[in-house]
């Protein structure tokens, strides 16, 4: 009977597993569904000022903005990568890191000096056990993420691109396409790229002049890029948990299908063997 009780136990244990990855499961499914909202309310705005400083943005304002600067040769650059502070997200934070090592090695093997900042335990822990560098370490960002949140992590390397003293930023992100789809995502953000020309749909008539309107519109326009990067990345964290919890609760289930079908089999062969018994110590008697 040993081995049904044995069975037995590991039937018992998969049942509290499935229970847990089941709870996670409703947990992450609730948080999507804010984080989505988020998502969405969010990219109306960001397409709309997309619009609006490639449609003031003409050649030769370079000289005039320094957050648009394009240095001919790139020798300081920047990395700010975006993971998630806790785990069982499936391949969600591992995405994120390989990206990162990938775009480090190829700015290096450059030439470039690349120095690495990163907001997320799990991309601290990570690099911090490789021996990485980080010129900045963030944790204190959750999964409600808000402007603010967005300036203190561009801010400094904001003002640095303008001061000359780093020749462009890259951000490292999740694209939110949907709860099954979130890729990683290597953008340049600085310097801003808007485009040659305006290709806007719409005519604006300007008070005062585009000039003094992108001077106010350029810091909000890369804040809001990484403000809607951290919105989507808070998403597809979201999305990788309820993915991966459902997958672990749906391996539980057909665990427990053949723990089942293993103690019915142990049980059917005990109860066998003490019927057998029984016959046999019936027969001695006679």
């Amino acid at each position: 009977m040993a081995g049904a009780r044995e069975v037995k136990r590991r039937i018992k244990s998969v049942e509290n597993t499935r229970q847990i990855t089941r709870t996670m499961e409703l947990v992450a499914t609730s948080k999507l569904k804010r984080a989505t909202d988020r998502v969405y309310a969010a990219r109306p705005y960001a397409a709309a000022l997309d619009d609006v400083v490639r449609s003031l943005h003409s050649p030769g304002l370079e000289e005039v903005f320094p957050i648009l600067r394009r240095p001919e040769r790139v020798e300081r650059a920047a990395v700010l990568l975006l993971t998630a502070n806790r785990g069982l997200a499936g391949a969600f934070n591992a995405n994120l890191i390989r990206e990162t090592r990938e775009k480090l090695e190829e700015l290096r093997g450059d030439g470039v000096a690349a120095e690495l900042h990163v907001a997320g335990r799990k991309g601290i822990a990570y690099f911090r056990f490789r021996g990485e560098a980080m010129a900045m370490q963030r944790t204190d960002i959750g999964d409600s993420p808000t402007v603010e949140d967005a300036e203190s992590l561009i801010g400094p390397l904001r003002d640095r691109f303008e001061a000359g003293e780093l020749d462009a930023v890259y951000l490292i992100s999740s694209e939110f396409r949907s709860a099954m789809s979130t890729p990683p995502r290597v953008r340049e953000l600085l310097p801003i790229r808007p485009g040659e020309g305006g290709t806007s749909v719409y005519q604006f008539i300007l008070s005062p002049g585009g000039i003094h309107i992108l001077e106010k519109m350029l810091p909000i326009y890369v804040r809001n890029v990484v403000y809607t990067a951290l919105v989507e990345n808070a998403a597809a964290e979201q999305g990788a948990r309820r993915t991966a919890m459902k997958n672990a609760t749906d391996s539980a289930g057909d665990m427990l299908e053949r723990l089942t079908r293993s103690y019915n089999r142990a049980r059917q062969a005990q109860i066998t063997q003490e019927i057998a018994e029984i016959v046999g110590g019936a027969a001695g008697l006679e």
